[in-house]
């Protein structure tokens, strides 16, 4: 995913955020050239996108997940595309003709993609959000964005998917960890209503 990154001209830097990770993620990201930011322990995908956001230095930021599977430079040119042609303030991109697991649950819940992009003030809600959100950024973040007037557009991004939990850490803890990104889902919601307030 970096590599296919640093591909694409328009984008200026690729920041990788190691949660925690006690995998090689952070050599294995700086060795490709990415800069890292290492969290000293796992704190959650809302912190993770947090410290990414912080870390930028660029006007428009664009947010992929680690696990992505397939993801080539045209798939982020496309994605980048409605944000600097002027059309969209925020762009959030919906997995076709990946597998159909992924394909099923990008069609059914479209806000909860891991791909997108905007302007760094689009963003902003991030760093409101308390900081056990967890995997409920992206729900705050596409309610915030159409409560506040912001143009979101639907990007189609076609042959990409990606690793599901219970093939990354197995099936007991994959699922336990799928019911609790659906509980952090579900709080999302009324988190969202106080950082409109």
């Amino acid at each position: 995913m970096i590599d296919a990154a640093q591909q694409v001209d328009s984008v200026a830097e690729v920041i990788v955020v190691s949660d925690g990770s006690s995998d090689k993620t952070a050599a294995v990201s700086t060795s490709h050239g990415a800069k890292v930011v290492e969290l000293p322990s796992n704190q959650g995908k809302s912190a993770a996108m947090r410290a990414g956001l912080e870390a930028a230095s660029q006007e428009i930021v664009l947010f992929l997940d680690a696990d992505l599977v397939g993801l080539r430079p045209e798939h982020i040119r496309k994605l980048l595309e409605p944000i600097f042609d002027g059309r969209a303030d925020v762009a959030i991109g919906i997995m076709r003709q990946g597998r159909a697991f992924t394909d099923l649950a990008q069609a059914v819940m479209p806000f909860l993609s891991g791909l997108r992009a905007g302007k760094v003030e689009v963003f902003q809600p991030l760093r409101e959000l308390d900081e056990d959100a967890g995997w409920g950024a992206e729900v705050a973040l596409t309610l915030w964005a159409r409560e506040n007037n912001r143009v979101v557009e639907e990007v189609r991004i076609y042959g990409v998917t990606q690793r599901i939990k219970e093939e990354k850490i197995g099936f007991a803890k994959g699922f336990r960890s799928r019911l609790r990104m659906y509980w952090d889902i579900l709080r999302a919601v009324p988190r969202s209503e106080r950082v409109r307030r």
